[in-house]
Formats: structure tokens, sequence, C-alpha cells
């Protein structure tokens, strides 16, 4: 039996093939793919970004499907589960980092769709140790983007260890961001949201921010340290340039958590660290379990990622539209379309 899949290798250069379905390894676990986000990250698979180029790989990190076989001494899943898979493909448990508890920089972790075959295709692997249940009444098509972009942006404001009703800020109202609005305002904090122009400023109200601040018209950091100074930031803009400016609007002790992979670097005055105690932080991911915690949220709280959906066969078009900046917010490959 086969499967489609599209593979990319060199830069942008997409094929669609037909795989030969195989069994899943000893402590792997093989799904039928329903769902499948176009991130941003994908760059690092389609742009040529990867060791070897030229060696084929699916990218995708943010599926949603159903387990139709485990491999070898696979336990906690059997087929049938509804289940899915983010950046993270399964820690090994073995590795320093992992048996510190560190699973998220765990040294022997292949990434999804990038080091190893993701989601666009209808069949995907991964360790056991990298599923996540997707909860009951859910749609894959609205869930998919959680499993990567919901995620970073839970697990960034988790990293804040804010006291609730203090005030967080979200730089960018885009694919990430207006998922990081909506969970800073559940986890209970006061909302500043960041984006250039007054466009977004209704589009941040409805999604739960109690302030807007147009970089366009003030200088943000100025604008949060009048509102208080905030706890933390997340800084999702793709710019270096444009999270420069925040850390003066840190209050005493927060941080800047940065979740917006930027070409360009954040240049920062070193008295604003010192003074005040703040701090600039990155934020990958988190765990299989913290995306099921992020998920439950989500489903109980009413988070929704607002996606443009669009066939399987027109991954390579889905992924540019993801890049031209145009969609609003998150583009999903439906599989079964």
């Amino acid at each position: 039996m086969s499967y489609r899949a599209f593979e990319v290798t060199g830069t942008r250069r997409f094929t669609l093939v037909e795989r030969e379905l195989r069994d899943p390894l000893p402590g792997e676990v093989r799904l039928r793919v329903d769902a499948c986000g176009v991130c941003h990250s994908d760059t690092l698979a389609v742009e040529g970004l990867r060791a070897d180029p030229a060696v084929p790989v699916v990218p995708g990190h943010e599926l949603v499907g159903v387990v139709d076989a485990v491999g070898p001494g696979v336990t906690a899943w059997a087929a049938g589960d509804r289940v899915g898979v983010g950046y993270l493909n399964g820690h090994c448990g073995q590795c320093e980092n992992c048996r510190r508890g560190d699973f998220v920089n765990c040294t022997d972790q292949a990434w999804t769709g990038t080091t190893t075959d993701g989601g666009y295709a209808e069949v995907a692997y991964a360790r056991a140790t990298g599923i996540v249940r997707i909860p009951d009444g859910t749609q894959a098509l609205d869930v998919a983007p959680l499993l990567c972009a919901g995620l970073t942006v839970y697990r960034a404001l988790l990293t804040a260890d804010a006291r609730p009703g203090a005030l967080v800020a979200v730089q960018g109202i885009g694919g990430l961001g207006h998922l990081g609005v909506q969970y800073a305002k559940t986890l209970g904090y006061r909302v500043a949201a960041i984006a250039r122009g007054a466009g977004k400023a209704e589009l941040a109200a409805e999604l739960g921010a109690d302030e807007y601040i147009d970089s366009t018209a003030a200088d943000p950091g100025e604008a949060l340290t009048r509102l208080g100074g905030a706890a933390a930031i997340i800084a999702t803009a793709a710019s270096g340039a444009s999270m420069s400016p925040l850390v003066a609007g840190l209050g005493t002790r927060g941080r800047l958590l940065v979740v917006g992979a930027a070409p360009d670097p954040i240049e920062v005055r070193t008295p604003a660290l010192i003074f005040g105690t703040r701090s600039v932080t990155g934020a990958l991911t988190g765990t299989s379990i913290e995306n099921e915690d992020s998920l439950r949220l989500a489903h109980d709280r009413g988070i929704r990622s607002r996606n443009e959906i669009m066939p399987l066969s027109e991954a390579p078009k889905a992924y540019e539209r993801m890049m031209s900046g145009d969609a609003r917010f998150r583009v999903v490959l439906d599989t079964h379309a």
C-alpha cells in the first residue's frame, strides 16, 4: 500500500510522491493524517536551511490524525486513538537532558518536518513520546495550529511566571500573536497588544486585549512603561529590530520572551537589563504533555485559531500563502479535501 506525500529538496522544490507504507519501528507510532498546519518554521525544510537540503523531507509539524499502527514496545497508544504531533518528534529518555527532566532539549530528538518527515502527507510517523492526545469534541482542522503556534505562546506565558492580573504584552497580531492574546487573557493577565498601525486595534480587542499599542504612532517601550511596565512581553514578530525597543517597557524582573525567529539581532542596552533585573529569553516549545494541557485549555475556554483551509494537493500554494503574510491567520492543509 502507498500514500501521498509532498517531499521538498533544495529551495522550494516540492514534489508530490507515492510512498510505500511501512510498519512503525520499535517505540514508534504510525498515524493517518487528517490535517496539518503550515507554520513559518517550515522554512527550515522548504528554504534549504537543513544540514543537507538534497535529502528529501516531508515538511509540516502541526499534524492531527488517527493512530493506525504501533511499533514494538508501545503500550500507551493504540489503533484508533486521535493524536497530534508537534515540532518535537519524541524525546529519547536517555540523554543527559532527558535524565534531568528537560525533554524539550533532548539531544536525540528529531524535529518533525525538518530532520524527519512531517505532515504534508496522508501518513506520518513519530516516537510515542512525542504523541499528543486530542480532546474529544474537537475538529482536526481547528486543532492543528495549536500543536505548535498555540503551544509556543502557551509555554512562553508559563515561563513568564507572572502573577494573575499582571500586565503582559503580545507583540505582533499574526499567526502566533492572535493566539498569544487569547491565551494570555485566559490565563488571567491584563493584556496589551502591540502591532503596526491602527488597523488591528478592533481585532485585538475582540481577541481579549485590554490595551492596544500602535508601534508606528508611539514607542512601544515607552507606552508599556506608561501602563506600569510589563511583567512579560511575548515577541512574535520575525524582526529583531522591532523587538529591541520592547526591553525598555519591561517592569522590574520583567522578561522579553522571544518566540518569533528573526534574521536580524536584538539590540539591548546593558543598563536596561541590569537596573530592574530584566531578561531576554528564547522560548522554543513544550513537551507533549504540556501540549495536551494547552489543547485542553483552548478547548475548555474557547481559544480558537483563525484558519484558512486548503487541500493537501495544494500544499506548495499553501506554503506560499503562509509566506506572503496575507493569511488570516494560519493556513491548514486538509488531507480529505
